[in-house]
């Protein structure tokens, strides 16, 4: 299944005093507000799809208003295939992938491929916006293709992230995870390795796994993201907002937060999520 995905607060950078500039805020901010709890952790965004579809895009779901997006970013990205243990990997890299100062990785959901994360004119601009920012912070945004969304693939992105975090040393990755994506974010998670260098998981629209309770990354702490829409027929929301709960009950004042786009669908989190205000919350948690 292909994936269909601002508070207006100041968060504050993390210790190394990082965090990415505005790009666009106004556009992409989060339309009103219905509720926020938690601590702020669990908000309720006011989604409605005549506004922020039918209002937003020139071709509904096919291609977003000029305003929203800014092409230029293009002549930073490259179409790569990296050669590793666990074989070739096709990638779009953005930016510099060269002491980047932060990684973002996009995994697609079923029936995707690294050109979804990369589209200028889907889901909003959402991604072109993704691309400007780490284009103009300094930082380096993948989008790869994998075998499958198990071991094989899970192998795949593990050697991604160790080549570009060689590449980058100490450089926080974040890894945003589309639908069943979501599979290879929690085996990431899993695994001792790779778990050492991320900073941050996103579950957009995605599924949760009891097994991130016995990972590395839940000892460590890794912040975790959750955008999920409450009309989400592939992975209902209360599923998903039961394992968000979970996580604070067995470990107090753990980093995680969820936005529920409320009416919204399986895909409107990758459309909706405000990428800056996530990853700069995740810059101020990482462990």
């Amino acid at each position: 299944m292909a994936a269909t995905i601002v508070l207006a607060t100041v968060l504050p950078a993390n210790s190394a005093g990082q965090a990415l500039a505005p790009y666009k805020d106004e556009l992409f901010a989060y339309p009103d507000l219905i509720s926020t709890s938690d601590g702020g952790a669990y908000t309720v965004v006011d989604y409605r799809e005549m506004r922020d579809i039918n209002g937003r895009d020139e071709i509904p779901e096919r291609r977003v208003r000029a305003k929203y997006v800014s092409t230029s970013v293009r002549r930073a990205q490259k179409d790569l295939v990296l050669k590793t243990d666990s074989g070739e990997i096709r990638h779009i890299a953005v930016g510099t992938g060269e002491k980047a100062k932060l990684i973002v990785i996009y995994l697609h959901g079923q029936g995707g491929s690294r050109k979804q994360g990369v589209d200028d004119y889907t889901f909003g601009g959402n991604f072109n916006r993704l691309k400007n920012l780490m284009a103009a912070n300094d930082g380096l945004y993948l989008s790869p293709d994998f075998s499958d969304f198990g071991e094989k693939g899970a192998a795949e992105i593990a050697a991604l992230i160790a080549h570009y975090a060689e590449n980058s040393p100490g450089a926080p990755v974040f890894v945003a995870c589309g639908s069943m994506g979501g599979m290879l974010c929690w085996q990431l998670a899993t695994d001792r390795q790779a778990s050492q260098h991320i900073s941050g998981l996103l579950l957009l629209g995605s599924l949760w796994d009891e097994k991130f309770f016995s990972s590395p990354a839940f000892k460590r702490r890794v912040p975790v993201f959750f955008g999920h829409g409450s009309r989400d027929t592939v992975f209902a929301v209360d599923k998903q907002e039961a394992f968000f709960r979970s996580i604070a009950a067995k470990a107090p004042g753990y980093p995680a937060r969820f936005v529920r786009f409320e009416t919204g669908t399986h895909g409107t989190p990758i459309r909706m999520t405000d990428w800056r205000q996530a990853l700069n919350w995740m810059l101020s948690a990482t462990p």
